[in-house]
């Protein structure tokens, strides 16, 4: 090797050294620096007397060493091992998850002859801050809800007329030439030109000249026999659309006519004309379409949710975009028995009153039903307590048994319709947030705070919960007033319990299944690893 060559690897290695020892430094102060942070995660904690912390979230699973329940592991009789991601792993011994091959971990028996765990974590005061636990008491309140719907007004069936044409014929005048215009009930609407009109007419008039005659010289069989041949040829006419007045003109005159006017057998707006002069009809073929708008219907869309809090003639408030601020009521009629899969929504039909006719088929609006509910969580309506509501007709409400003024239906009580009785006063009903039960479709479970001196312990406990109103559930049982449910984090507590391989919302044979409603004090962990 020359000099040279030595001169140029000597700095060469010198340069490589330094390298390597600023790379080991580094990497020491990395370490001390990892060591520190984790250092003062255990102070935060409470030092070596404070549960250990699970995951980044501060959550500790384990209880203080001053514990009764806490045994050396060593002591404590292992059940199965599993996989803190994957608790359906139980295997007798130890070793690898066979789904992800992480490092199984023992689950014990419990302290108390080898019973089951329950779903309990204890949590020290900067795990609670670090997990964002919020609790709430679960108490008693009044309860009402508001169902929201969206509709749009509808023409009243009910008073809808069709006008068709009773007689073959052909239309050689139009009184009513555009759809719109109001009309009068009796007023006339068309002329129609029929031969067989006046073949029937001329039948009443000769029927009529021989029962004349048979009166003034026949005996009473002949009268008789007159008379019924009269009295058909007069309901031809009546059949044939003619009224009966017309019918007496006819019979005063003793002139048969080759034209019938037809008029309007209802007031009210028409809607729809089909007839033009100089058209041919047939007997039936529709003419006119006569709404009466004094009444009509809103029809609304509510989501299958709501559906519990909905009953046959429940009052309802209702604001049009055409009126913004204007406030109309009416009250259910028909609830649709069929749900639509397009839109998963129930059609509402709601019968309104319509003076003025302001309300206008095809109107947007925007509907509320205000609900207040008993203690067992049935609809309670003031209005309705104690009354009889016709079944067809849901603006008929009567004090005592009875008919309809409008059907003649019977009267039905308002408790047959679904209501609440009415010496049930609408008391306080137990709640709980809305956001405080977890919700498996089967089972709801909530973390139920027991506090035990200095220590904080969530336990998972099983409820019965009735319809959601609002912001609040309906507690059937599982829980009594003055409890303190978790609201906030439970979904942490949660999944440090699934780590853990202790019962939880979605794995409640881990260890043991969820406990029911206990009224005495909080359990003990059961001795976690």
């Amino acid at each position: 090797m020359t000099d040279s060559e030595h001169n140029s690897i000597v700095p060469r290695r010198k340069l490589i050294g330094r390298k390597w020892l600023r790379r080991v430094c580094l990497g020491g102060l990395a370490a001390l620096a990892i060591a520190l942070v984790l250092l003062g995660y255990y102070f935060a904690s409470g030092g070596p007397s404070a549960p250990a912390e699970v995951g980044g979230k501060g959550m500790a699973a384990s209880q203080p060493a001053s514990h009764p329940a806490t045994q050396p592991a060593d002591q404590r009789h292992i059940r199965y091992w599993t996989c803190s991601m994957h608790p359906q792993v139980r295997l007798p011994q130890k070793g690898k998850c066979p789904l992800c091959g992480m490092d199984l971990i023992p689950v014990y028996e419990t302290v108390a002859g080898g019973g089951e765990e329950e779903a309990r974590l204890v949590l020290s005061a900067a795990a609670r801050k670090l997990a964002e636990i919020e609790t709430s008491r679960v108490e008693y309140r009044p309860l009402s809800v508001t169902v929201r719907m969206v509709g749009k007004i509808d023409y009243d069936e009910t008073r809808l007329a069709h006008v068709s044409a009773w007689v073959p014929g052909r239309i050689d005048k139009l009184y009513v030439n555009y759809t719109g215009v109001r009309v009068a009930r009796g007023e006339h609407l068309t002329y129609i030109y029929s031969p067989e009109l006046r073949t029937a007419q001329e039948e009443f008039l000769i029927a009529l000249r021989r029962w004349e005659a048979a009166k003034k010289g026949g005996d009473s069989d002949e009268i008789t026999s007159a008379q019924a041949v009269w009295q058909v040829a007069r309901k031809k006419l009546e059949l044939y659309g003619l009224l009966p007045g017309q019918i007496d003109e006819l019979q005063k005159s003793g002139k048969s006519e080759d034209h019938v006017t037809i008029y309007a057998p209802v007031g009210g707006t028409v809607i729809a004309r089909e007839a033009f002069e100089g058209k041919y009809v047939q007997a039936g073929d529709r003419l006119f379409t006569i709404a009466d708008l004094s009444s009509v219907w809103v029809v609304l869309e509510a989501y299958e949710i709501d559906l519990e809090y909905l009953r046959y003639a429940q009052g309802v408030e209702f604001e049009a975009e055409a009126f913004p601020g204007k406030v109309f009521k009416g009250r259910v009629a028909f609830i649709q028995p069929v749900l639509s899969e397009m839109t998963r929504t129930v059609k509402v039909r709601v019968n309104v009153p319509n003076p003025g006719e302001r309300l206008k088929p095809g109107l947007f609006v925007r509907a509320r039903v205000n609900v207040t509910l008993d203690e067992a969580g049935r609809v309670k309506e003031p209005d309705l307590a104690g009354k009889w509501i016709s079944p067809m007709h849901p603006e008929v409400i009567k004090d005592k048994p009875g008919t309809c003024d409008i059907c003649g239906m019977k009267l039905v009580e308002a408790t047959k319709l679904g209501y609440s009785r009415p010496e049930l006063p609408a008391q306080r009903v137990l709640t709980i947030p809305a956001t405080a039960p977890l919700l498996t479709g089967t089972r709801a479970i909530v973390y139920v705070e027991q506090r035990k001196g200095a220590e904080i312990a969530y336990v998972g406990r099983q409820v019965q919960l009735g319809p959601r109103a609002g912001d609040y559930y309906v507690v059937l049982s599982g829980l009594r007033e003055g409890e303190r449910v978790v609201t906030r984090g439970a979904f942490k507590i949660d999944a440090s319990l699934q780590i853990l391989a202790k019962p939880s919302m979605m794995s409640p044979e881990a260890g043991g299944g969820v406990p029911a409603h206990q009224h005495g004090g909080a359990g003990h962990s059961g001795g976690g690893p």
